[in-house]
């Protein structure tokens, strides 16, 4: 049985040591042979975008014996480049400063492989010499790993942010202008930051994230899994692990984050947030307190490609934060009028759980699971008395400090977005602003046996009138399920639930 490649981003290590490797060749040779190649590739973290870019480097290097029992092997006419591979993760970037040196000594590093001495020694032009040198006998391949790190890792230190995100801009410049010198560019990293801010000097870039054609570039598919980890996953759940892991999708087939299923697999088959524990989204849930955001407007959310395309460090939407970080996904590509569409939704079951469980802590400071188990319950066993208590308990616990600080809680949406959370990261089947021909029910919770229709009201107005007078049960009368409205009622003086109403439909 071959060994798991844990946190190994490196071809050879796992050819040479007999790993499992999932052949990604056919896609590296489709992007070599079609020509235009300058690419830029957007994915979430720890999904394999390093070991794809160091395939790459092999392939560019002729490795050939490397890629013996691989797609690519007796279809591509091998031969060798210079490669310049830059990895952003073991560049220093705390400062505009120590990044700028930083880059120097990359280049110097660069520039001494090939008995180069500069003339220069600003960024730019030490990049532009280092091209023309290397590329004028032989064409010259530049790979760049994580290479928006040095602003992410800054995001919430603008003026640094910015500062770096002007050497990058400049840095990247020097590309185009070598056109002649250069095989083949490609460029990921997390995010795609707006041509205007960052690549205004690098427009010819092919931005392969949403192509449908490489939509399997990075991650594992669900053939992968059945087949190449067969030995490993024998006798296990694989729709549960589907349910768990997989719905990461670009357009084309969906995938499962690589990190997921090894770990599931080390770890002795625990369905656990592996991936979501590698990255602490802290930066999300400031953006959400600071913009008071509406959680259910996750449900449904849909964007056009001007969106998906907008990160800037002065114009950062939660949204296409969200979309790119990897907590939201493209659910499916339509048409409006002229304009194309995109409808988001959270991939999997473990961002599901673990987002909502890291929003509801952050919004109410309170990491405690007890109030999580007694609502649950409560919704299950029909328990009113108790699902009030709970809800109320919950509210209570939520430190006074935090209503003197934060305006979320004058509003309705800030007790919704509470308990959306809350019922989210119990991993139930939950839709929020359920869109009905009436109107939008605040939640809905859909059970094996019941269906919650829930409204949310403050300061005395009758919740459950509403949604009897909206007829929001009848979108769900030819389930056969019990169908209960529940009208939750808050007093923002108390910053508390102060009543909850029940009801059953009689069909």
């Amino acid at each position: 049985m071959k060994k798991l490649p844990i946190g190994i981003s490196n071809l050879e290590k796992i050819i040479t040591g007999n790993f499992v490797y999932i052949d990604k060749t056919k896609i590296a040779l489709d992007l070599i042979e079609r020509g235009g190649g300058y690419y830029f590739l957007s994915r979430p973290r720890r999904f394999g975008k390093s070991l794809f870019l160091d395939t790459l480097k092999e392939i560019f290097l002729g490795n050939k014996e490397l890629f013996k029992n691989l797609y690519i092997y007796d279809k591509y006419a091998w031969q060798s480049y210079n490669v310049i591979y830059l990895n952003f993760n073991e560049i220093s970037y705390s400062n505009p400063e120590e990044f700028n040196n930083s880059l120097i000594a990359f280049l110097n590093a660069e520039a001494y492989k090939y008995s180069i001495e500069f003339k220069t020694e600003y960024v730019k032009d030490m990049f532009a010499e280092l091209i023309k040198k290397v590329g004028c006998n032989k064409k010259i391949v530049i790979l760049i790993d994580e290479y928006d790190k040095p602003i992410l890792d800054n995001i919430e230190n603008k003026e640094v942010a910015k500062k770096n995100r002007d050497i990058l801009k400049s840095f990247y410049s020097v590309i185009k202008d070598n056109d002649e010198y250069l095989k083949f560019v490609f460029l990921t990293g997390v995010s795609k930051f707006s041509k205007v801010s960052l690549f205004s000097g690098l427009n010819n870039l092919n931005d392969i994230t949403i192509d449908k054609n490489y939509s399997t570039i990075c991650g594992y598919t669900q053939s992968d899994i059945e087949n190449k980890f067969k030995e490993h996953l024998k006798d296990q759940d694989f729709d549960k692990i589907k349910e768990w892991y997989n719905g990461y999708k670009w357009l084309g087939e969906s995938v499962y984050n690589p990190f997921d299923i090894l770990l599931f697999i080390q770890k002795g088959f625990v369905f656990d947030n592996y991936w979501f524990t590698t990255g602490t989204p802290a930066f999300l849930m400031k953006l959400i307190e600071k913009n008071d955001y509406f959680l259910p407007n996750l449900e449904n959310l849909i964007v056009n490609k001007t969106m998906l395309d907008s990160f800037d460090i002065d114009d950062i939407k939660l949204e296409i934060l969200l979309w790119q970080t990897g907590y939201l996904t493209i659910d499916e590509q339509f048409d409006f009028f002229d304009e194309v569409r995109y409808r988001l939704k959270i991939p999997n079951k473990e961002v599901k759980i673990s987002l909502m469980s890291s929003v509801v802590e952050f919004l109410t400071k309170n990491s405690s699971i007890e109030y999580k188990d007694n609502i649950k319950l409560a919704l299950f066993n029909e328990n009113t008395d108790e699902l009030f208590n709970s809800i109320k308990t919950l509210y209570a616990a939520i430190p006074y400090n935090l209503f003197t600080k934060n305006k979320m809680y004058k509003y309705e949406g800030y007790y919704v977005s509470v308990f959306y959370s809350y019922l989210k990261a119990l991993g139930l089947e939950i839709i929020g602003e359920d869109v009905t021909n009436k109107g939008r029910i605040d939640i809905t919770v859909i059970l094996p046996k019941i269906i919650y229709i829930i409204e949310f009201k403050t300061d005395g107005k009758n919740s459950i009138e509403q949604i009897k007078e909206k007829k929001y049960h009848e979108k769900y009368i030819d389930r056969n399920k019990k169908i209960i409205l529940l009208g939750i009622e808050f007093e923002k003086k108390q910053r508390n639930v102060v009543n909850i109403k029940s009801e059953e439909i009689v069909k």
